[in-house]
């Protein structure tokens, strides 16, 4: 895999020419940026900038008034690779404040694993169904020990008005959801994403995780997408690179509070 070429292709089909995430969501160019704006539960913030060391500081101003002027909590999605050098202590200064990095990790869906191993008296469930989101939201809470209210909402909204631009299933114990993911599809890409992967402590290291990523490959095969992306943090990047994901950069999320 010809590492920056993906990276300059994932930089333009997903962040330059991104689709709105989900229903209820827009995508607005604005000069040197380009955001997604949607509701209170949905993912705000910056996608993609340009910016040059004599206009990061008034376009970081600009995106902070529009967002507060919709009294909206947006996240400012920042790339190793982005520019000017030193944006991420601008947004500090700004009043951003910075959340855990994470790898930015593709791998080619033909040169994944996709045959799905699960351990004994595990089974998967399709979550299509309210019911099956809640599962969702359990597993959320428990495995990164958050609030799982705003993913709940968008996954129902997901599937409510756009079922065909996400899979999600669970990894069910009898009737206890152990862990939960997800595949997100974007139209006219090379591209697939893997979000929400996890699992509950007293059932990691049996390969449930590793079973999704394949259950997952084998999906985007199906739909012919040619590369799966993850935002991987440090628990779950080892793992996906043993695997057979390549490392492009990292990512950090920069939050700012209306």
């Amino acid at each position: 895999m010809n590492s920056d070429a993906v990276l300059a292709a994932f930089d333009r089909q997903l962040r330059q020419e991104a689709a709105p995430e989900g229903p209820g969501t827009r995508v607005e160019r604005v000069g040197d940026v380009v955001r997604q704006v949607g509701a209170e539960h949905a993912w705000n913030g910056i996608l993609w900038s340009d910016l040059r060391e004599d206009t990061a500081d008034a376009a970081i101003a600009a995106q902070v008034r529009h967002f507060a002027s919709l009294g909206l909590e947006f996240e400012w999605k920042l790339y190793a690779h982005d520019r000017p050098a030193d944006l991420a202590g601008r947004l500090r200064a700004a009043g951003f404040t910075p959340e855990p990095e994470e790898t930015l990790l593709v791998a080619r869906v033909q040169d994944l694993a996709t045959d799905v191993r699960l351990p004994e008296g595990i089974r998967l469930l399709p979550v299509t169904d309210r019911a099956g989101v809640e599962l969702v939201a359990d597993v959320h809470e428990q495995v990164f020990d958050t609030d799982g209210s705003r993913i709940r909402q968008r996954l129902l909204d997901r599937l409510a008005e756009d079922p065909g631009s996400v899979d999600i299933v669970l990894a069910m114990a009898g009737d206890r959801p152990v862990c939960s993911a997800r595949i997100e599809f974007h139209p006219g890409t090379d591209f697939a994403s893997l979000w929400g992967g996890g699992t509950v402590t007293d059932w990691r290291g049996r390969g449930i995780y590793r079973a999704l990523v394949a259950f997952r490959a084998r999906i985007a095969a199906e739909r012919g997408h040619r590369y799966l992306q993850v935002d991987a943090s440090d628990e779950s990047r080892p793992i996906l690179q043993r695997l057979g994901f390549v490392p492009l950069g990292t990512t950090t999320p920069y939050i700012c509070q209306p």
